[in-house]
């Protein structure tokens, strides 16, 4: 019996100007039928290519050599390299599915959720409009979607990330596919939404008896779900087979990183490894992971949150009278002592963010006040926050969306420093900022590039430098590294605790990584529903937590690779 797919030397280049780039390299694997086939490695690696190859989605620019062969029966197979289109339309999303990363992107803001997998149902399976709403609200039911009558009506913006997600599932599963492809598919997910997400992939597979091709750079993952494990590095495959034997028994340097640089329980205190450590180790000597020292001054407080609430209009009457609010925050204390890392954790829609923002004053709150060096920012003129900004900055989640793609990095870095006077001419406020590029481990000709020419975890980078081109004496990090490979993540971690030494900042870290939060966090805050249930050192709430949702949050996280 066939395999289900044979992949043999697939190489997959793309013309540009002036040369070609070859992202995937003379790669062979096989996917089996009934099993999980998890493909990893970092961004760049051309896990993606080789998946959208599959599937004859890369642009023309793109050259695909090799063969992709496809089991349609028990002893046939056709090479999806050489059919047409018009053969290609019938197989993609009846036989051949795939989740993508970001589910906002991949589905249609102007058509409603029911009607984007309805599409999919009177296309190939040729039955009536009636007949796929019954079937579309079934799926719904199936991926455990709530109220499936109801959410058949919603667009994706009114719906979460978790949900849009199991939409994007029940789209890829309407026409009970062969192989289903998931790309990323829990990448920027809480532990809990991923949780369901994973038991829910795992039980449609088993239904099906179908195969997944699982693509991810979250070995933990890899761990709990996979049959086969296929590891890639800059386009070729380094290591393969069985998914425990690879993960417990690692043969090549790139899977050894890849395992050292997720943040464990014994990480806490100590310098990540990174993926250099092992690719390029310096001759004849030990890799020291090195302890970090801390700087916590126990007793000059430098926030302090009194009673804060940030409540959203949800509801009004016909005259527009408020009648029912949204509660993002409600009624939150708590103090930050200068020199501290307070990590602050939960799901999405808990009101972290919410809290971040109002502590910035881009948000004014409903009640309470946030005194900061005992200036309440709760209120504050314009002009008295604009001057207190200097001593507050965020980083966000999103590096790209936060970098003006027509400024240069250099103008990026520079134009605080105009704005607060910071450095009295060009060439000072030039200097510096090739100076914070350094710092960050960026080369000096960054100055003149754009965002676009930078991977995520760099532009990551250049957004702690421009964070820092201020001193700043309070850093926000809002899920600065949630969706970074474990390596480039391990680098950005690194960097805050070297630089938080060197500048001794104060910081408020959000995630929803509870490993990540107890690796970079002195003090952790669990926060449910607008409201602090539990805080504690990191130590405490991730080994003794006293509160039943904090006990869930922690049995969410994936089991560790070694169990």
């Amino acid at each position: 019996m066939l395999p289900l797919v044979q992949i043999k030397n697939l190489q997959v280049s793309f013309k540009q100007e002036n040369n070609t780039v070859q992202a995937v390299k003379n790669i062979s694997f096989d996917i089996l039928k009934g099993k999980i086939t998890a493909l990893i490695g970092e961004s760049g690696s051309g896990k993606s290519v080789t998946a959208l190859s599959f599937m004859q989605l890369l642009p023309k620019q793109a050259t695909i050599q090799g063969q992709m062969l496809f089991c349609q029966n028990e002893n046939t197979a056709i090479n999806l390299n050489t059919i047409s289109e018009k053969e290609m339309r019938q197989l993609r999303g009846n036989k051949i599915a795939m989740i993508f990363q970001e589910p906002m992107t991949s589905l249609n803001p102007v058509h409603t959720c029911g009607a984007q997998v309805m599409e999919s149902l009177m296309l190939h399976k040729n039955i009536t409009k009636k007949q796929a709403l019954q079937e579309t609200i079934a799926l719904f039911t199936k991926v455990e979607l709530p109220v499936p009558t109801q959410m058949v009506k919603r667009y994706p913006h009114q719906i979460s990330g978790g949900q849009k997600q199991r939409v994007m599932i029940a789209l890829a599963m309407c026409c009970s596919p062969a192989l289903l492809i998931a790309d990323e598919p829990t990448t920027a997910l809480d532990v809990s939404v991923q949780k369901n997400i994973l038991q829910l992939l795992q039980k449609l597979q088993a239904e099906n008896n179908m195969a997944i091709l699982f693509i991810t750079h979250d070995l933990t993952l890899v761990a709990n779900i996979a049959n086969d494990i296929v590891v890639m590095y800059k386009g070729e495959i380094v290591e393969k087979g069985n998914a425990k034997k690879v993960l417990q028994q690692p043969q090549h340097s790139y899977t050894k990183a890849l395992l050292a640089c997720m943040p464990t329980t014994n990480s806490k205190g100590k310098k990540l490894a990174v993926v250099n450590d092992f690719m390029n180790p310096p001759q004849n000597t030990i890799i020291d992971y090195e302890k970090i020292s801390t700087k916590v001054s126990n007793n000059e407080v430098v926030l302090k949150v009194e009673k804060l609430k940030v409540f959203f209009s949800s509801k009004k009457n016909i005259f527009g009278k408020i009648t029912e609010n949204y509660k993002a925050v409600n009624d939150v204390s708590f103090e930050v002592k200068k020199g501290e890392t307070l990590g602050l954790v939960g799901e999405s829609g808990c009101g972290k963010t919410t809290l971040g923002r109002a502590i910035l004053g881009l948000i004014k709150p409903t009640e309470g006040n946030i005194l900061f060096d005992k200036k309440n920012i709760a209120t504050c003129t314009k002009n008295e926050l604009r001057i207190m900004r200097k001593e507050l900055q965020i980083v966000f989640q999103d590096p790209y969306g936060s970098l003006n793609p027509r400024l240069s990095i250099g103008n990026a870095i520079e134009e605080p420093m105009f704005v607060h006077n910071i450095e009295n001419n060009k060439n000072n406020r030039k200097a510096k900022a090739i100076h914070l590029l350094e710092q960050v481990n960026m080369p000096a000709d960054s100055f003149s590039r754009y965002p676009h020419q930078f991977s995520g975890g760099q532009r990551q980078r250049i957004c702690i430098a421009r964070a820092l081109a201020l001193n700043p004496s309070f850093l926000i990090f809002d899920e600065s590294v949630s969706a970074l490979d474990v390596s480039v993540q391990a680098q950005v971690l690194n960097l805050i605790n070297d630089l938080k030494n060197e500048y001794n900042f104060t910081s408020i870290f959000i995630s929803h990584n509870l490993s990540v939060i107890h690796y970079i966090s002195d003090n952790i805050m669990v926060m449910h529903k607008g409201k602090i249930i539990e805080s504690g050192t990191a130590n405490e709430i991730m080994f003794s937590a006293k509160e039943k949702y904090t006990q869930t949050l922690l049995e969410a996280v994936p089991k560790s690779i070694w169990n």
